[in-house]
């Protein structure tokens, strides 16, 4: 096949730090064109990778060449330019969440099935080596039955890396839709449902703004969740952490638990009940934090599916299931009960 041509839409930060740049890695792609509102930005983008810069999103889905697109745009956008997108005949990477509700979502995989393309949602904890080890390991049985975990997912919040910082659109209700919950909530829920292995039927949560006084979205979310089989835990999303990012996830098990991302040098640890403990190198998990900026996995992944012929790890339908997580999560901080999750 002859090289694949990238358009992306969207010149913020996730595509300035993750995908021009792992597309620009990748041997078997060439990016051809950019998109964003803010024109002085998206020529400044096009120069810096000799692509054709746009301002109107529509223009560069016109351009036949374009095989696929990245949708790096605010959430209230995701669903309508991914539409747009798999209607031109475009295969979508979409960032998270996917849409901002389930017929928004079903919407998005309905264009991809319709249009025979591929739609991916760039979910890269699935990605991370460790949590791929910890899913072999709870497959295989080694834990044993699972009966606990509690999931972490915060840093200092977007205004310290978003390209607009405080204005940025993270922190506007009416773009975003939703804070931390939907920006780092989502991710480990994709996580949780990878690594257990099943599906969230029931969530309790507490979606608060108490550190952002300039944000109309959330800052600081707590979820108490509960799997088909009976598995409970807890996930925690939050912009409120002001010193170190922590994107750790225990797994308590009944042979073994399972700490993820939980220590500086070990990227798994496993300690059995018989009292062995087993430390995994495995290398760093992707972050904000230096250090952290290696490949995502997420562009190669949906590059390679698109070469190859292959469903993406993360489709249109897995991301709909990780986002239902969230949408339970809001309705019951709203109503004060514990909510089902939609299937």
């Amino acid at each position: 096949m002859s090289t694949l041509k990238i358009g992306v839409i969207g010149c913020g930060s996730i595509a300035q730090h993750r995908h021009l740049q792992e597309y620009s890695w990748n041997k078997a792609v060439e990016i051809v064109a950019v998109c964003d509102i803010n024109e002085e930005r998206a020529i400044e983008i096009g120069k810096e990778y000799s692509a054709k810069a746009y301002t109107d999103y529509k223009e560069l889905l016109a351009d036949k060449d374009i095989d696929a697109v990245s949708v790096c745009t605010p959430n209230y956008l995701h669903a309508p330019i991914s539409i747009d997108a798999l209607n031109a005949g475009k295969h979508v990477l979409c960032e998270k969440p996917m849409a901002t509700s389930s017929e928004e979502a079903a919407q998005m995989i309905e264009a991809a099935k319709k249009n025979g393309k591929k739609l991916m949602i760039g979910h890269n904890q699935r990605f991370v080596k460790s949590h791929q080890k910890a899913r072999e390991l709870i497959k295989s049985g080694e834990v044993g039955k699972i009966y606990s975990f509690r999931s972490a997912f915060g840093h200092g919040g977007p205004e310290q890396w978003s390209v607009d910082g405080k204005e940025s659109w993270f922190f506007q209700k009416e773009k975003a839709f939703i804070g931390a919950m939907g920006d780092l909530g989502v991710h480990k829920t994709d996580l949780l449902r990878y690594v257990l292995g099943e599906e969230f039927v029931e969530v309790g949560a507490f979606v608060e703004t108490n550190a952002k006084d300039f944000a109309d979205v959330d800052d600081n979310a707590v979820c108490v969740l509960k799997t088909e089989s009976g598995v409970i835990g807890t996930l925690a999303a939050s912009w409120a952490y002001t010193s170190k990012e922590d994107n750790s996830t225990i797994i308590y098990g009944e042979k073994a638990i399972l700490r993820l991302e939980d220590h500086p040098q070990y990227s798994l640890i496993v300690q059995y009940a018989t009292g062995e403990i087993v430390n995994y190198e495995l290398g760093k998990i992707q972050s904000n934090d230096a250090g952290g900026q290696n490949a995502t996995g997420v562009i190669d992944h949906f590059v390679s599916s698109i070469v190859s012929d292959t469903e993406p790890l993360i489709t249109g339908a897995e991301g709909k299931k990780s986002l239902e997580v969230i949408l339970g999560a809001i309705k019951s901080n709203e109503t004060k009960q514990i909510a089902k999750i939609n299937k």
